[in-house]
């Protein structure tokens, strides 16, 4: 997904079987593109293309990763009360091909303390950009979780009206269809109801001869013009 749109990009449906890291191999990136995943990701062989091509990324280094330390920048984890970046390291990983390691990868390894006393560790490529912006772009990764919680509420993917795998896509798809034109038309009328409230609305007024964009910016209004009624509110 795209972190500024909050819509899907791109898409890939595979068997079961097949592991979520061959995703990666697929995506057409320009350089200087940023791309954040999650450690399941990990595969060092594609993160030494991305390098030569001058694709950022970032993403949470594994509980039994192999590094070697070249340079420690920064070194906060015997101050006492310390928060926010903790250490920082120039490492090199170890890129295998057939099980035999053909080149070290520079990376820039990066602990963090969250404000709620989490730690994390994180990877990337990029040497220049400060340590508490790549934090904060991973922690913007969490928007993709977003738009699962988005999707799974307020659409019907929790069952399938079909079998096949054709089935399956056509449905998936007109999901994610429904998801961007909900997601412009809430920024058309530049509404503060909720994306559920929103939905719901909708939904209940398929039928009903309004402006689409009117209704949702004030609905009680766009009812009453289309109408030419007005409603008289007692207590």
């Amino acid at each position: 997904m795209d972190a500024f749109s909050g819509v899907t990009e791109f898409i890939r449906i595979t068997e079961a079987r097949e592991h979520d890291r061959k995703f990666l191999y697929h995506l057409k990136l320009v350089p200087n593109s940023w791309i954040v995943f999650d450690k399941a990701y990990t595969t060092y062989n594609q993160f030494a293309k991305w390098a030569d091509q001058k694709i950022w990324f970032v993403t949470r280094e594994r509980g039994n990763a192999d590094f070697h330390v070249t340079k420690v920048l920064v070194d906060k984890t015997r101050q006492r009360k310390s928060k926010g970046v903790l250490k920082e390291q120039l490492v090199t990983v170890g890129v295998k091909q057939n099980g035999t390691v053909v080149q070290r990868l520079k990376l820039r390894r990066i602990t963090y303390l969250s404000e709620e006393g989490k730690t994390y560790v994180f990877i990337t490529n990029n040497i220049t950009l400060p340590a508490t912006q790549i934090a904060t772009i991973y922690k913007n990764r969490w928007m993709i979780e977003l738009l699962f919680k988005q999707i799974k509420q307020n659409f019907p993917l929790r069952y399938f009206w079909g079998e096949s795998p054709n089935a399956i896509k056509i449905q998936v798809y007109c999901v994610l269809i429904a998801q961007l034109l909900m997601v412009v038309i809430r920024k058309k009328a530049a509404t503060k109801k909720s994306f559920a409230n929103m939905i719901t609305v909708i939904r209940l007024h398929l039928t009903s001869y309004v402006n689409l964009l009117e209704f949702i910016k004030d609905t009680y209004k766009a009812w009453r013009k289309t109408h030419n009624a007005y409603f008289a509110f007692t207590t």
